[in-house]
């Protein structure tokens, strides 16, 4: 295949990125290497991509103008998997205008441009956080989601509609997926299990928020990633097409278009994380207790019942590996 991912030197970007030039596809990746977190990082992916020669890296902003239309006419990709956003929870209190710009204008001028350069698959990051004040778990795809709790959620849902309306209108084939606390070797930064990391090998103290009692449904990248290069191949049916609905299905009724979690379906406790993390590093945390900031949810549950019918059953990494394989990793990259 052809593939164009967006977001290539972000975390899942890039993992997506060495699983499908593995398999032997071309892949063009578009990214703008922004300063959110640690671009040494980001480089350094790339440097790691760069060395297939099936690789192609572009460097620009989604949301500049005609950028996404030239860079697709060009390239002419079967699939599109678009990863580039402006990530994060509690920086989009910060800085909603970089949300507005990447989330809103950039997914817009994704979906003009797979408009006037048709695709066989185009596929979409969206986020748990779409999940917003919902209370009932495990969080499921037919679950209305119209109470976000941060401009970052509000820009993920608005992409989901937007996306739904252009399959509609266009018959683009649509899958939107909604990732759950992704985590592994690479990640970012800003994220839990990579912050502990660095301040407990530094001997800081790390922030605890919710007493250590909040639940998250860690992910690790490896199983995202698979779950997402089987959706690639299970694309939804055009108007007009016999399909037999399965249960809890989310396709459309008037668009070929499905949401879909993506999750390990198997929450954990941060303290229970913590833990874990200190087997793994041979290292006591020193821990601060804080509240739940605002927009933070206290636990997250994903229901996998509709992945798992879509793309057959999936083995999910126990958080012990997991967490052993990130610290492993960032032990070697960072050599501490």
């Amino acid at each position: 295949m052809r593939v164009l991912v967006t977001g290539f030197a972000g975390f899942i970007g890039y993992h997506l990125c060495r699983r499908l030039l593995a398999e032997g596809h071309a892949v063009t990746g578009l990214d703008a290497f922004s300063t959110y977190y640690d671009v040494n990082l980001k480089h350094a992916r790339h440097r790691d991509l760069a060395q297939s020669a099936e690789f192609e890296a572009v460097e620009g902003r989604i949301e500049t103008p005609g950028l996404l239309h030239d860079l697709i006419g060009r390239t002419g990709p079967e699939v599109v998997v678009h990863l580039a956003a402006q990530a994060g929870v509690r920086y989009s209190l910060e800085n909603p205008q970089a949300y507005a710009d990447a989330n809103l204008i950039g997914s817009f001028n994704l979906l003009e441009a797979v408009r006037a350069h048709p695709v066989r698959h185009l596929l979409l990051a969206s986020t748990s956080s779409a999940y917003g004040g919902n209370t009932i778990l495990p969080f499921r795809e037919a679950d209305r989601a119209v109470s976000p709790l941060t401009f970052y959620a509000a820009t993920k849902l608005a992409m989901e509609a937007m996306a739904h309306s252009y399959a509609h209108l266009f018959s683009i084939p649509t899958t939107a997926f909604r990732f759950f606390t992704v985590y592994g070797p690479w990640g970012r930064p800003d994220m839990a299990l990579f912050l502990f990391t660095r301040k407990i090998l530094d001997g800081e103290p790390i922030e605890v928020f919710a007493g250590g009692a909040a639940e998250r449904d860690f992910t690790y990248v490896e199983d995202l990633v698979e779950a997402v290069r089987r959706l690639v191949d299970r694309p939804p049916p055009l108007p007009g097409a016999h399909v037999e609905r399965m249960p809890g299905d989310t396709l459309s009724d008037c668009a070929p278009y499905r949401l879909v979690n993506i999750g390990a379906g198997q929450p954990l406790r941060l303290d229970a994380m913590i833990n874990i993390l200190e087997v793994a590093l041979g290292r006591r945390a020193q821990r601060i207790l804080k509240p739940l900031p605002p927009g933070d949810v206290p636990r997250t549950h994903a229901s996998t019942d509709l992945l798992h019918r879509l793309v057959g059953s999936m083995d999910s990494t126990p958080p012990e590996k997991g967490i052993a394989a990130f610290v492993a990793w960032y032990r070697a990259f960072y050599q501490v």
